[in-house]
């Protein structure tokens, strides 16, 4: 970080804060690239609150997973109505009020769950780490609100900044590529959560935005527990398990023991969280860790596919990992199995280890044919234990002719690698873990690029023009590596030929300056015109209803025939009457019944209006746009510019970003950098269009409210949607009493 940079970071903190860091510093805590990254953290946190002191409406693009995919979406979180929002084109799929949430559980890179009440969660993506940083704070806030419910806030419809009831350093025990390490954090403990932040992760985190982790403690199962050492206690969720420990910085900085800085954290987390009273101590041999393949998708595939894979990575891997597994089970008692994940930890396997299935017979040395792979046949196998006692025991089948050439022709599987080479071997090694190797290994066999081209695809905007398909760029951002890969790869010193097609591509990834970036801009810049061509129409309808609603005095002529029927019978009931009703209370008028069980106020209305101004039962011919029940409704497109905006104004910063310096910028730079600068042009025109229809629709819609009484807070699918069903229901009822 320049001195510049420098400056900036520690210009946002309070003199007590640079203190407190400072003395850190002093008493060797932590190291000074630490102390830089404490100090970036605590001026995040500063200026998201400043963020939201600032508005009240955030809008963020997530995807949602759903029926095996991704599905793109709009997250609004609406601190005026204390609602959180699922807002997909418009539509307002979901809508949950900020008293459900549970809790949001922060994966690796840019997954996120939030967690409900009484409902299912919600796993989601953020298209961006800032992004999913922003969306994670606010949720934190609502957590909190949740839990301390505080009146002012509520009040005030802003939340305040909740307490931190106790902070330190801790070491937690995470896996990396080749062993068990101890990474510091930064763990502040609130009521019911532990934030942990980050710090001293490397020089491949050097600039990252860094990225927090929340335990929920509020769930009521929840396990604190002093472990061997004096300067180590365990939180155990479920079935996930947190190790951590007094860092030695600490430890030779403090005067007081480790033992009583051990029982301090431990007493005050048990204190400020639901613990369990039956939770019992973790078994030992069991892991509480997440396997680095949560920030992968699992790829649906054809299952001959799948089967097809199966025989491609082998029996070997299979094995070995029984092997590990078996290994496990026979280390002394007192080792104790710790969190292996660099975020949160899988739930822990419970159930008993296999033993390692038997050694195969070597094949006979009649039935290979060269080097062709088959098609795998996935039968039941008889289990071990019985085959002594059946007919399988004393069966030899190379005892059996077969003609292997008729088979290899029959069942032997297309070659479909991107490029030509030795098809690696079942044995080969991966460098990537093999779950996630497996899965991307699935996708390069239909992606027919090779590794060396990667780059030059990034550089065509079009997929007519040769470039990636949205789907492919799709699946390259969620195999993005990790900068644990990224350093992995770095390190390799060998020939790439040697490494499989996954470790070939994953290096080449590395390889890409800005990657990330490169995807998003293709991804977005195809997605734009898109998006402002379905919403387009959408607008131009809300615009026309409002139109026609404020013009319409046959509609406020019937309005005044239910305002009068309605103060007679309050009247006679004893009831004041009423200068004006809700628009709401067009839905009630079919359910107020008179003697005859089939007469309804609806049809008192329609009476009247045929016996004294027929002409008005044809009000529904001025507004023609509420035929329909609308979808969308304002909020949502509202939403939705907004969110075009943000997206455009990224794909600016991006281009910034990876635009080469005219001296260096090769052809085919130049002219993707001249082809995304004309684009970006006609879009800014196009969305500030957009942007005034939108203006329009909500200064009319916002006259329509007033027009008819209406709170501002209102939206437009539930007015328009009475109205809608108003409609409809009148037409029915003129249709019973003027047959």
């Amino acid at each position: 970080m320049d001195n510049t940079g420098t400056q900036e970071t520690f210009s946002q903190l309070s003199q007590e804060k640079i203190l407190k860091i400072m003395n850190m510093v002093k008493n060797k805590e932590v190291s000074i690239e630490g102390a830089l990254q404490l100090a970036q953290k605590e001026g995040y946190a500063a200026k998201d609150a400043q963020d939201l002191l600032m508005g009240s409406q955030f809008n963020f693009i997530i995807y949602k997973y759903k029926h095996y995919r991704w599905q793109k979406r709009i997250l609004q979180i609406d601190f005026n109505t204390k609602t959180i929002f699922n807002i997909e084109k418009g539509i307002i799929k979901k809508q949950f009020p900020f008293s459900q949430v549970k809790a949001c559980e922060d994966t690796e890179r840019r997954r996120f769950s939030i967690v409900f009440h009484g409902r299912q969660d919600y796993e989601l993506e953020a298209v961006s780490l800032d992004d999913k940083r922003k969306i994670t704070y606010l949720l934190s806030r609502v957590i909190q609100s949740n839990s301390h419910k505080r009146t002012a806030e509520a009040s005030s419809g802003r939340l305040a900044e909740c307490d931190v009831i106790h902070e330190g350093l801790l070491d937690l025990q995470q896996k990396t590529s080749t062993s068990l390490e101890w990474v510091k954090y930064l763990v502040q403990l609130r009521e019911g959560e532990l934030t942990l932040y980050p710090i001293d992760l490397g020089r491949e985190k050097k600039n990252a935005n860094p990225v927090t982790n929340t335990i929920d403690l509020s769930g009521g199962n929840v396990s604190v527990n002093k472990e061997n050492g004096y300067s180590t206690f365990s939180v155990q969720i479920k079935d996930c398990n947190y190790l951590f420990r007094i860092p030695f910085t600490v430890q030779n900085s403090r005067t007081v023991d480790a033992s009583e800085l051990q029982k301090e954290w431990v007493s005050l987390i048990e204190r400020h969280c639901s613990v369990s009273k039956d939770a019992s101590q973790p078994q030992e041999g069991s892991q509480g860790c997440i396997s680095p393949e949560a920030d992968y998708e699992e790829f649906t595939v054809p299952l001959d596919e799948q089967k097809e894979e199966t025989l491609y990575f082998g029996v070997n891997s299979a094995t070995t990992s029984l092997n590990k597994s078996s290994s496990l089970q026979t280390k002394p008692a007192e080792e104790k199995a710790v969190p292996l994940s660099p975020a949160l930890p899988l739930p822990i396997n419970k159930a008993g280890v296999p033993p390692a299935p038997p050694v195969f017979p070597q094949p006979c040395s009649g039935r290979t044919e060269g080097t062709k792979r088959t098609k795998a046949f996935h039968w039941d196998v008889v289990p071990y234990d019985k085959i002594q006692k059946s007919v399988w025991g004393s069966c030899d089948p190379c005892r059996r002719k077969i003609d292997v050439s008729r088979l290899c022709d029959q069942f032997q599987i297309q070659d479909t690698t991107v490029f030509s080479g030795n098809e690696p071997s079942v044995n080969q090694h991966i460098m990537l873990d093999a779950k996630i190797a497996h899965n991307f290994n699935i996708f390069l066999k239909c992606f027919r690029v090779k590794p060396s081209e990667l780059k030059e695809k990034l550089y065509i905007i079009h997929e007519e023009s040769g470039g990636l398909t949205d789907e492919q760029i799709t699946a390259l951002r969620r195999y993005m590596p990790t900068p644990k890969d990224a350093e992995r790869y770095r390190s390799f010193g060998g020939s790439p030929s040697e490494l499989h097609v996954v470790d070939q591509f994953m290096l080449e990834m590395c390889k890409i300056p800005h990657l990330g970036q490169r995807l998003d801009l293709l991804l977005t810049i195809r997605e734009l015109p898109m998006s402002m061509r379905d919403l387009e129409p959408l607008i131009n309808q809300k615009i026309q209803a409002s139109k026609q609603l404020q013009s319409s005095q046959k509609f406020v002529a019937v309005l005044e025939y239910i305002l009068a029927i309605g103060n007679h019978l309050n009247e006679k009931a004893g009831k004041e009457k009423a200068k004006g009703f809700r628009l709401s209370s067009l839905t009630k008028l079919p359910l107020l019944r008179g003697k005859e069980r089939a007469f309804t106020l609806l049809h008192a209305l329609v009476e009247q209006i045929f016996l004294h101004e027929p002409d008005l039962a044809k009000f529904s011919q001025e507004l023609t746009e509420f035929e329909a029940v609308p979808d969308a409704s304002m909020k949502g497109l509202c939403a939705e510019v907004d969110v075009l905006k943000r997206e455009l104004e990224n794909v600016i910063q991006c281009r910034r970003l990876i635009k080469p310096k005219p001296a260096k910028a090769t052809p085919q730079e130049s002219q993707f950098c001249k082809e995304l600068k004309d684009l970006i042009q006609k879009y800014e025109e196009d969305l500030s269009q957009l942007s005034k229809r939108c203006e329009e629709m909500k200064k009319l819609y916002s006259n329509i409210l007033v027009k008819f009484g209406e709170p501002q807070d209102l939206d437009s699918q539930e007015l328009f949607g009475w109205i809608s069903s108003f409609i409809s229901e009148f037409r029915k009822t003129c249709a019973e009493v003027m047959p």
